[in-house]
């Protein structure tokens, strides 16, 4: 199915069309809700990578629902495009605009209200511009908090996180930022505004359409504001680095975790060797947290609120000693303070900085069902460096999600920029067919945008891609909306 493809010759910079369009909007929003300048625009542009560089027609930074509202039916009966943009911190190029500047940018960056703080039913509503950060401070002032946190937590939104469905490191016990929605506020194509922020136990009258906006990457509309669960402050929190044989192993050592920890299991990653070892070069004050070499490493969180902080690093030393008495592990240490739990974990961040150090990689958020991902991580291994000569391939991240970032980095003496236009593409085709092939996802936690849309058109489920294309035609029939990124149109 197919869908009417917004008038992108209408609106360039220059013409009449778009001066009367500035003009109204302008009108609308005031001088500090829509610039053109050139300055203001420039960090807007680019995506976090670097690699997507688009031109937009300007910046609208409405402050309310109701002006965004106003905004967007405008836009509707200009034909305007629109591009929403968060925290401009995706990994995908979903929030870049094309470069024929023709459309809207459109950021939420002043609505960043914190609406209500309910501590005793232990909810919060806020604005979709609120940085995660900021989420955090919230929750812990009312003696709460909320449980989801990124490397871009100091720059990523509510809005944008919703948007993408983002992860992060504590999945493994709380899910992904839509399993934290319990309401939510978008604005629709059409301007029209959806309300649904009151959150219900039981609510069975049809469709949970706030669930819809859930990883739609602003196609189907923009959200505005949402009310998130939050969870109980931590009291205590135990970190462990263990020191592993085999993939394998960490497998097994994970099991043995959840079986003996339960819910207490915040958090469960797996570093590589290699990947270690290119952190400590690259960080010059880094120390390696066991003292022999291991193949593989994990990064395991155990955290207990008030009512199990007293016994929770006995559990925990429980947990070790019978994993070392089975034979799970090679060695491990639990840090002593929390500066060295924040040294572990800066050890587990900087891998993807050390790795861009030494030179370009393709970078790839796949997921396959849990299980299987250790024999995958092997055998995927081996046959891309097998097939591409040159090539290192590492993987490492959320073992207990079934989700790990998947490297592939470059030959030595490679030109950055051509290497991965040229064998780089070839090697993403590679490992999206052999996630693909596993029953696994091209994309785990960082969304389709435009980075990965054409793979999405090419290995996706055909039913399931055309009725994303249907919901894509019911709810933006032009078009206008988040053009080019996640659905491909023809």
């Amino acid at each position: 199915m197919t869908q009417n493809p917004p008038a992108e010759n209408a609106f360039l910079p220059g013409n009449g069309a778009t001066a009367a369009f500035v003009e109204s909007a302008t009108a609308l929003l005031g001088p500090r809700g829509l610039t053109q300048d050139p300055d203001l625009l420039a960090p807007c542009l680019t995506d976090w990578r670097g690699r997507y560089t688009g031109r937009a027609l300007a910046l609208a930074t409405p402050a309310s629902t109701a002006e965004l509202a106003a905004l967007v039916r405008l836009c509707a009966a200009h034909r305007v495009p629109i591009v929403p943009q968060g925290g401009n911190s995706g990994m995908s190029g979903g929030a870049t605009p094309d470069a024929s500047g023709g459309a809207l940018l459109v950021s939420l960056r002043r609505m960043k209200a914190i609406r209500q703080l309910d501590a005793t039913s232990r909810q919060i509503t806020c604005e979709a511009g609120v940085v995660l950060h900021d989420l955090h401070e919230a929750a812990h002032g009312a003696g709460l908090r909320f449980p989801l946190t990124l490397g871009g937590k100091g720059v990523a939104t509510v809005g944008g996180l919703i948007s993408t469905n983002a992860g992060g490191t504590q999945v493994l016990r709380h899910g992904t930022m839509g399993k934290q929605v319990l309401g939510l506020e978008a604005v629709l194509a059409d301007g029209s505004i959806f309300s649904a922020l009151t959150p219900l136990k039981k609510d069975n009258r049809g469709f949970d359409l706030k669930q819809l906006h859930r990883g739609s990457e602003g196609t189907l509309g923009i959200i505005t504001a949402a009310t998130l669960r939050l969870g109980p402050a931590v009291a205590q929190r135990a970190v462990v680095w263990a020191g592993l044989p085999t993939i394998h192993a960490a497998r097994a050592l994970l099991l043995h975790c959840e079986s003996l920890l339960g819910e207490a299991l915040e958090g469960f990653e797996v570093v590589p060797r290699a990947c270690l070892d290119a952190v400590l070069d690259y960080l010059p004050q880094a120390r390696a947290p066991l003292g022999a070499a291991h193949n593989w490493h994990a990064l395991i969180e155990v955290v207990a609120d008030e009512t199990g902080a007293a016994t929770l690093t006995d559990r925990v030393e429980a947990m070790l000693a019978s994993a070392f008495a089975a034979g799970l592990l090679d060695d491990a240490t639990i840090a002593a303070s929390e500066s060295q739990a924040e040294a572990f974990w800066a050890l587990r961040d900087s891998v993807a900085p050390a790795e861009r150090a030494i030179g370009p990689a393709m970078q790839h958020d796949i997921s396959v069902p849990v299980a299987r991902m250790p024999d995958f991580i092997e055998q995927a291994v081996a046959a891309m460096e097998a097939r591409f000569a040159g090539t290192r391939a590492v993987a490492f991240g959320h073992l207990g999600d079934g989700n790990v970032h998947f490297h592939v980095l470059a030959p030595k003496g490679v030109e950055r920029g051509v290497w991965e236009e040229t064998e780089g593409k070839a090697i993403s085709r590679a490992v999206h067919d052999m996630v693909t092939a596993w029953g696994g996802s091209i994309s785990a936690e960082h969304g389709i945008g435009q980075m990965k849309r054409d793979e999405l058109a090419r290995l996706g489920d055909p039913v399931m891609l055309a009725m994303m294309a249907r919901v894509k035609q019911a709810l933006d029939p032009e078009g206008l909306l988040n053009p080019g990124k996640l659905i491909a149109t023809n």
